[in-house]
């Protein structure tokens, strides 16, 4: 899968002004940074990602309730990025459909890498490569 944009849903303004950094730069994706779940629906159609990243722990939306609307809109795949990353709780995140799980705090510099290896992984075997045990 090529990627060319990714939209990044956060709400925490330094989680998102490093991704865009990572994402931009290293990356070289065109990217758009969306700081709650609404944000995200209503630029979703508009922006048309290639990928979305989403934390999971969000004010007013979280990553679940805006995961299950998204999918009513979209097939793109959609990864979380989270500090929840117990096994139980990344279990429950690819139970729900995610394609991945990226651990917080993550690695600027091979955030990029770790978004294209989870975007080429078939969707069968999907498998997390934030090196969470």
């Amino acid at each position: 899968m090529q990627i060319s944009k990714v939209m990044v849903v956060d709400d925490d303004p330094s989680i998102r002004r490093i991704a865009e950094i990572s994402l931009t730069r290293v990356g070289r994706w065109n990217v758009l940074m969306v700081q709650s779940g609404e944000a995200a629906l209503s630029a979703l159609g508009d922006f048309n990602p290639d990928v979305i990243v989403m934390d999971f722990m969000m004010p007013g939306m979280d990553g679940a309730e805006l995961f299950a609307e998204m999918r009513k809109l979209t097939d793109t795949p959609i990864i979380f990025m989270t500090a929840k990353v117990h096994v139980h709780e990344v279990h429950g995140y690819y139970q729900i459909g995610a394609n991945g799980v990226i651990s917080k705090p993550f690695d600027p510099m091979k955030l990029p890498e770790q978004i294209q290896s989870i975007c080429q992984q078939p969707s069968q075997s999907i498998q997390q490569t934030s090196g969470i045990a």
